[in-house]
């Protein structure tokens, strides 16, 4: 493939979410609209990651290449007044959901993180759909009852909140901190 001019190189490989996101935040930050930025990124979440936080923060994702283990992704930074960063305005707390599942509510629980984060921790009876695959598999839930979407962090899974709130879902809340401060009860492999 043919080499790509970019304004600047961001090396974000070996760095797990939300890290590769944080950088690029980061750098974009530093740089003037109009110019590009290439994130190489080892976590195979970044390529569903680079492209919702481009999308909601205004940016403009232009794609990913991949050589070998590592994802190359492209971003143009947007004007300034292009850039104003979405958030999904409904949340909820790690405490509020577990009192939800104690008092046995009637709610789907959607973790958004990637497969092998899901095998070795995760609320019983979530449905794990990685971001990546969200749009794709949207027809297995239930438009009809409450959905809480869970990731690591709350950065993820308030991508995938926006996300489904553009696909028609109208309960959709975003659960923050996420798994990573999850103290209630939890399956593994």
């Amino acid at each position: 493939m043919k080499t790509i001019n970019v304004d600047h190189v961001l090396d974000a490989k070996g760095l797990a979410c939300p890290m590769p996101i944080v950088k690029t935040k980061k750098a974009m930050a530093a740089l003037d609209a109009g110019q590009v930025l290439q994130v190489e990124a080892t976590d195979k979440g970044s390529k569903a990651d680079m492209k919702a936080w481009a999308e909601s923060s205004g940016h403009q994702y232009i794609g990913t290449k991949e050589e070998g283990e590592v994802l190359i992704h492209y971003l143009r930074k947007s004007s300034n007044d292009e850039t104003l960063e979405k958030k999904h305005p409904n949340t909820i707390t790690n405490d509020e959901l577990q009192e939800k599942l104690i008092k046995k509510e009637d709610i789907v629980i959607v973790d958004v993180r990637e497969e092998a984060e899901f095998a070795f921790g995760h609320i019983p009876n979530a449905l794990n759909i990685p971001l990546g695959q969200l749009q794709d598999q949207v027809n297995q839930l239930e438009s009809t009852k409450p959905m809480y979407v869970i990731c690591r962090t709350g950065n993820r899974s308030d991508f995938a909140c926006q996300t489904l709130t553009k696909l028609g879902f109208q309960k959709v809340f975003n659960v923050v901190p996420g798994m990573n401060e999850w103290k209630g009860e939890s399956k593994s492999l």
